[in-house]
């Protein structure tokens, strides 16, 4: 494991990736004594940018942050002079930026490892920590079920890449015209008829959330699609997380959201702010996820 473009680069790791990060949670280590990771951010970030730079410090490396004035990845530079110059300074680079297609042109320029910390297409990153919480909560993922209501998102999409891997069943409800992209639906199919696992997409909420063990959304409008705001909120308005959608799921469901949240759009504040809400330890396994997927790539290079 080098590149962390997709979370199909973790693949079937995953599992060593959460087993690692429960055993290291509360330790420091030094397998990054001396090494220094770039956060190469082209957006405003709170758990991205303070989880990464703990993480790193937690494993004995230097986090440095590169700004998007100071880089401006594509228009200052090219990305093939980012990539080169920047493999001759550090050893390791998280890259937040909008287009997928930049994280692979990154990546295939680089030396060094790149993990990507959220672009357009995924956000393998958040999807280990939600996986993290789903395993500490239940005890075990094979057999468990996720229900994903809202939006199509790069959440969406790394969740349902990633769950195959972990024996875990998933159900996407979402409105018909924002689907996941049919490229990411194909293939996790054929991650869960390969794995042996449940994979449904649907437009009904209700049939999703259904004994599910955890019920994750996301928001319904992300940075970068703001002028749609008044669309999306109509067209998304049968999806909100609420005390019914909850009373669907298993009694012990847990209530999971990568935050920012927007209370009273795509979830209620009863959930979001209840007892079953494990937003904020979900929101700390970002570090612990991150720490070991830093350690094993540490360790592979």
């Amino acid at each position: 494991m080098k590149h962390v473009v997709s979370i199909t680069d973790v693949g079937e790791r995953i599992g060593e990736v959460l087993s690692t990060a429960q055993e290291i949670r509360h330790k420091r280590m030094d397998v990054m004594d001396g090494k220094v990771l770039g956060l190469l951010f082209e957006k405003p970030s709170l758990r991205t940018r303070v989880s990464f730079e703990m993480a790193v410090r937690q494993l004995g490396g230097t986090p440095i942050y590169l700004s998007p004035q100071e880089i401006q990845m594509g228009v200052r530079e090219p990305i093939k002079d980012v990539a080169n110059v920047l493999s001759g300074y550090i050893d390791m680079i998280a890259y937040r930026g909008f287009r997928n297609q930049a994280t692979v042109e990154l990546a295939a320029n680089s030396s060094i490892p790149v993990i990507n910390a959220l672009d357009d297409a995924e956000h393998p990153c958040q999807a280990l920590a939600d996986f993290l919480t789903i395993l500490d909560s239940k005890g075990d993922l094979k057999g468990r079920k996720l229900a994903y209501l809202g939006d199509g998102n790069n959440v969406c999409n790394s969740l349902m890449l990633g769950a195959p891997y972990i024996g875990l069943d998933i159900a996407v409800a979402t409105p018909k015209n924002y689907r996941p992209p049919v490229v990411v639906i194909q293939r996790a199919e054929e991650l869960a008829r390969e794995y042996g696992t449940v994979m449904e997409l649907t437009t009904d909420a209700d049939g999703a959330a259904a004994d599910a063990d955890a019920v994750y959304t996301d928001t319904w409008v992300s940075m970068g699609s703001e002028e749609e705001k008044a669309t999306r909120l109509k067209a998304f308005k049968r999806y909100q997380v609420d005390d019914r959608i909850m009373d669907m799921a298993q009694d012990d469901a847990i209530f999971l959201h990568c935050l920012p949240a927007h209370r009273g759009e795509e979830v209620s504040s009863s959930v979001i702010d209840g007892p079953r809400s494990a937003v904020y330890p979900e929101a700390e396994n970002r570090l612990h996820a991150q720490k070991a997927l830093m350690k094993l790539i540490s360790d592979d290079i």
